[in-house]
């Protein structure tokens, strides 16, 4: 069945957590899957921090093809539970980007320690395409071209938006990012997405929603 995009986009931005699957090396050929923390960059794909030393990097440094699985499932219950694979090749980004580096932290801000470190680096997944389950009879593939046409938000208006928050804080509930399609927060020590009704291109708009979005939550 054709399944709407922002179905999987909210997904991805709810977890914080994924299993990456990547090529073995040895023994050759069999999949290698491990959990691994994660954030989204600002064109929704997931961006791991991981050392060279690693099982993973390794591996993709032999074969980029990488498969990573995330699912939303308060109770337990993964049989009901929201869920979608994504499929795509990994690549290693660059630390020198101030965006990717300040939005991933604020996801992640155990990752200064490692970056510290000198060996770890970002990883990117480019997604393909993704199978999406959301429940009995709501299931399908989602070209990776199509999970969001919009043009990203700008490092400058995120930014903006993060400092209004930063200066104005509210107890218990911090802005990580923003998006044409929703906010996520962390609140009472978990990851939170408010999704938007419909998708903004304004981003005083999107102050405006945010404020709303924070009286929802707290």
């Amino acid at each position: 069945m054709n399944i709407d995009s922002v179905l999987p986009l909210n997904l991805l931005h709810r977890c914080a957590s994924g299993t990456l699957g990547t090529i073995a090396r040895d023994p050759q050929g069999y999949p290698y899957p491990s959990v691994v923390p994660y954030a989204l960059d600002a064109r929704h794909r997931p961006v791991i921090l991981v050392s060279s030393l690693a099982e993973h990097t390794r591996n993709l440094v032999a074969d980029p093809r990488a498969g990573f699985f995330v699912v939303d499932a308060p109770d337990g219950d993964v049989r009901d539970a929201e869920r979608a694979t994504l499929l795509g090749r990994i690549a290693r980004l660059s630390a020198d980007d101030p965006h990717l580096v300040a939005r991933y932290l604020r996801y992640e801000p155990d990752g200064e320690r490692y970056l510290a470190l000198g060996d770890f680096s970002f990883w990117v997944l480019d997604v393909e395409r993704l199978r999406y389950i959301g429940g009995f009879g709501r299931m399908g593939w989602v070209d990776g071209a199509a999970l969001d046409p919009l043009a990203p938000l700008g490092f400058d208006d995120e930014r903006a938006l993060w400092n209004a928050y930063d200066t104005a804080p509210r107890p218990g509930l911090d802005l990580l990012g923003v998006d044409r399609y929703g906010a996520d927060w962390r609140h009472a020590g978990r990851r939170v997405r408010t999704a938007f009704d419909a998708p903004q291109a304004d981003a005083a708009a999107l102050r405006a929603l945010l404020d709303a979005c924070a009286r929802r939550i707290a």
